[in-house]
């Protein structure tokens, strides 16, 4: 699968999900762009997930009308350290085939 990673995550989570084409905001030259207009973006561009560390992000959007996932990763900061433990619950949907739309909450247990 093609993933975005949101400006707000750390560049190394792309080391996380070796099985999928990841790119960050920065790669792309998306950077400053705002939610909904990047939405846009990844969809011309044939993402099928973004993810972030933007809780408004699910409040924000019409997700109808954006046919994308978006992992929004919970933690208490968003440093590489903390978020890699969640990288194993995003693999696991990402493994699991079709997504659904709109936003998936990923926290630790």
């Amino acid at each position: 699968m093609r993933l975005l990673l949101d400006e707000n995550l750390p560049k190394g989570l792309k080391q996380d999900f070796p099985d999928h084409e990841v790119f960050t905001v920065w790669d792309k030259g998306w950077n400053g762009i705002k939610n909904g207009e990047l939405l846009k973006l990844m969809l011309a561009d044939g993402f099928h997930a973004l993810l972030t560390f933007d809780k408004n992000l699910q409040h924000q959007q019409n997700f109808e009308r954006y046919v994308l996932t978006v992992f929004v990763l919970n933690a208490p900061i968003n440093r590489y350290s903390v978020l890699t433990n969640l990288s194993v619950k995003v693999n696991a949907l990402l493994n699991e085939g079709a997504l659904p739309v709109g936003p998936i909450i990923i926290t630790q247990d």
